[in-house]
């Protein structure tokens, strides 16, 4: 139907032809000149990063909230021990040697919130201090385990072939094996027990762990897009592995390396309450403490409660930040 001259209503068709018109010829854009050069277009709100989009995640994730305060108040206390420990760990206390006797252990008391252990020392100064030793123990068996497994990983997921396969049956070898009594193995050869001999155990049972997961990741890394860019432009091999492949691989171990960290811990602890550990209880150290109180648990409970509960608290906070750290940085796992 053609419209009427003296129809006020104005034709779409009409004003679409003649918008296009004014358009082409540098006039002025109506709003259907807008629409029309807006079509299919869709608005650039900026890109956003794997670190930024997984801690918009991690703050509103209640569980990571509470890991990441438990490990915070741990490494806090551990660090600044020797300022706010109200006694000297290794020494003891002459109000507490008044009434310390075989058979009595004295309690709480007004300056000691804990009490003393079996001789006269104040058991809140020594879980204090006992942080401080157990935080050692854990960093470096993880940074020392975490270094020889990216090594043994780098050596399998970069070459391939026989080297790929001798790496991975001396994994397999030592996976086999359950990780405590490898520890306990391997602790027990030297002469002399002593903090690093506890270290060295924990962080050789950790090698394999890091090292299977690092040879998974950079395998997926082979085959990728930009890995065989590089190798069709003539990129040197040695330049792929370091710069390319090596550096996208680390995401999961880094992860891994918070929940291994909560298992340092424990397997520490396992050590020094078997013997294995440093001897000298003028440094004390949270399983060392269960070791001594095991003599005396059915009357003196609490000497063994604090350690264990101590013990348990922190490795279930590096569990929890661990955890949820992995799902906020692994596509296939996030909720």
């Amino acid at each position: 139907m053609t419209p009427s001259p003296m129809d006020p209503r104005p034709s779409s068709k009409k004003e679409r032809i003649d918008s296009l018109a004014r358009a082409g010829t540098g006039g002025t854009a109506t709003a259907t000149d807008v629409q029309i050069a807006d079509a299919g277009k869709v608005k650039d709100t900026g890109g956003v990063s794997l670190i930024a989009s997984a801690w918009a995640r991690l703050r509103r994730d209640p569980v990571f909230l509470i890991g990441a305060v438990i490990t915070l108040v741990f490494v806090v206390l551990a660090i600044i021990a020797p300022w706010i420990s109200p006694h000297d760990a290794t020494k003891r206390v002459p109000e507490l040697l008044k009434d310390l006797t075989p058979g009595n252990i004295p309690g709480p008391a007004p300056g000691f919130p804990l009490g003393s252990d079996e001789f006269g020392r104040d058991l809140l100064s020594r879980l204090l201090e006992g942080a401080r030793q157990t935080l050692i123990v854990g960093v470096f068996a993880t940074i020392f385990g975490l270094t020889g497994g990216i090594a043994l990983g780098t050596l399998a997921g970069a070459f391939g072939g026989w080297v790929d396969s001798v790496v991975m049956r001396i994994v397999d070898v030592m996976l086999s094996v359950p990780s405590l009594l490898l520890a306990v193995s391997i602790a027990a050869l030297a002469p002399k027990p002593s903090q690093w001999t506890v270290i060295i155990a924990i962080a050789t049972v950790q090698v394999p762990i890091f090292a299977r997961l690092l040879r998974g990741s950079m395998l997926a890394q082979r085959s990728s897009d930009h890995v065989l860019a590089a190798r069709s432009l003539g990129v040197k091999e040695q330049s792929i592995v370091f710069r390319h492949m090596l550096p996208n691989s680390l995401g999961p171990v880094i992860v891994q390396s918070t929940l291994v960290l909560a298992t340092s811990i424990i397997d520490a602890a396992a050590l020094s309450f078997l013997g294995l550990g440093n001897p000298d209880d003028r440094q004390p150290e949270w399983g060392q403490m269960l070791g001594s109180a095991q003599g005396l648990i059915q009357d003196y409970p609490h000497l063994a409660f604090y350690p264990a509960i101590c013990i348990i608290i922190v490795a279930l906070g590096f569990t929890l930040m661990g955890e949820s750290l992995r799902e906020a940085l692994d596509p296939k796992s996030r909720r």
